[in-house]
């Protein structure tokens, strides 16, 4: 929901619309503008988009407030929301394509990449219809090099760049004409989602599809089964009474007539989800795509020492690894298996999970022994908030023998999300580790 309401307000707002925030988490809008109202009712739905909204929310608990209006719940099936977003895309569609330059201010290397992102959509058969609605839609990021090593860049992996300013453009001007820098980039995309995403999005969609389909087909077949044999057994009962010279107050053509209905039903019914179990994959399709310049780079070129805790990068790398291993280390002795997700950008860094727990999602954080700050991502905040107990923020000091101090556990490390625009936030440790717990 975290995600969902900062869109959705910064985009409503540069549509002229107007948010008001009421209670805690929910809003008023006196007025939806026109705009939106129309485009409403071009894209069409269900639901039309109201003139205004008393309360709207972005999470399911808030819908209801004592003693308060109840409010819409905005997410990203709601007519006021398609509205927003299929306005947004419209005007911003072409700057995707174009391609802009971001900054990751992670990054202390010199090496610059290209992030292409691509839209991928599996599609499922409607039954008696010969086109086949999106099922499942997924946005899927790929890295490419100068010396052309291309990589999945995990799935979101723009929430932590950051524009670069116009004062620092002249920087990377060298850059933007190299020669790898060419058509060709599009095509190397595309070849490896086709390769390596596509497929992974399909199996996962079609298992997921044919096992839905598969329960509910079993739970049409079982309750239809049982109204036939009831009718039939019906039928049997009023045609043995009609012979025998009574007037039952059911007739046994009506019974007849009802099994032939729950047969003909179940007919339908089948050939329906069967072809809702027939997916196809549509073509991946290039929609943008950046040059991300690390900041390592651009400190550099402007003579400025790279803003990090350790001054080496092997250093640096060390220090995570080893810190990454004290926690999973500790998961273990702890009863739980890991998995480390860190290449995958998804707001952590380590899936730990044991049997009849609810998962956790650890972010690590390794430091030099010393250090006072650590720098958590938008990202991370976000998938914080939105995860609240599952999400964890393990710290961990390393000094220069590698030693270990920690891991330190907080839980609901942060109280609020960044403001729109901002890539980073840095934290204080000794305020993170007064909240530390043994977890």
């Amino acid at each position: 929901p975290y995600f969902i309401r900062a869109f959705f307000m910064e985009a409503f707002k540069s549509l002229g619309g107007d948010l008001r925030q009421r209670e805690a988490g929910r809003y008023e809008i006196t007025h939806v503008p026109a705009v939106i109202r129309e485009r409403d009712r071009v894209i069409g739905g269900r639901d039309p988009v109201l003139k205004k909204y008393e309360r709207i929310c972005f999470e399911r608990h808030l819908v209801r407030v004592y003693g308060k209006p109840m409010a819409s719940l905005v997410h990203p099936g709601h007519p006021l929301m398609a509205a927003v977003t299929d306005l947004v895309l419209e005007t911003n569609r072409n700057f995707l394509k174009q391609g802009t330059v971001l900054v990751d201010p992670t990054d202390m290397g010199n090496t610059p990449r290209v992030l292409v992102m691509i839209d991928h959509a599996v599609r499922e058969s409607v039954y008696g219809k010969d086109e086949r609605q999106v099922t499942s839609r997924r946005m899927q990021f790929v890295e490419i090099d100068a010396e052309g090593n291309v990589i999945h860049a995990g799935w979101a992996p723009h929430l932590d760049l950051e524009p670069l300013p116009e004062s620092d453009t002249y920087l990377v001007q060298d850059i933007l004409k190299q020669s790898w820098l060419c058509d060709t980039l599009e095509q190397q995309a595309l070849s490896y989602a086709a390769e390596k995403l596509v497929p992974e999005h399909f199996q996962e969609v079609k298992e997921r599809r044919e096992r839905h389909v598969d329960k509910i087909l079993h739970a049409v077949h079982e309750r239809l089964t049982k109204e036939i044999d009831h009718w039939q057994d019906r039928y049997f009962h009023l045609s043995d009474a009609v012979e025998a010279g009574k007037q039952p107050r059911v007739q046994p053509e009506m019974a007849k007539r009802r099994v032939e209905e729950m047969r003909a039903r179940l007919e339908q019914r089948t050939k329906e989800l069967m072809a809702k179990r027939n997916v196809i994959s549509s073509p991946p399709v290039v929609v943008g795509g950046a040059l991300v310049v690390p900041a390592g780079l651009l400190a550099q070129r402007k003579g400025e020492e790279t803003p990090q805790f350790s001054p080496d990068a092997e250093r640096r790398t060390a220090i995570e690894r080893i810190a990454m291993q004290a926690v999973m280390d500790r998961e273990h002795a702890n009863g739980y298996r890991t998995k480390d997700v860190a290449a995958e950008k998804c707001g952590w860094d380590i899936s730990s999970y044991k049997d009849g727990e609810i998962d956790r999602h650890i972010e690590v954080k390794g430091r030099a022994k010393g250090m006072s700050t650590i720098t958590v991502t938008r990202n991370e905040i976000m998938y914080a908030l939105n995860q609240e107990d599952k999400f964890l923020l393990a710290v961990v000091f390393v000094d220069e023998n590698d030693n270990v101090d920690g891991p330190h556990y907080v839980r609901k490390p942060f109280n609020s999300e960044p403001d729109w625009g901002v890539a980073s936030v840095n934290y204080d440790l000794n305020d993170l580790l007064q909240r530390a717990e043994a977890v």
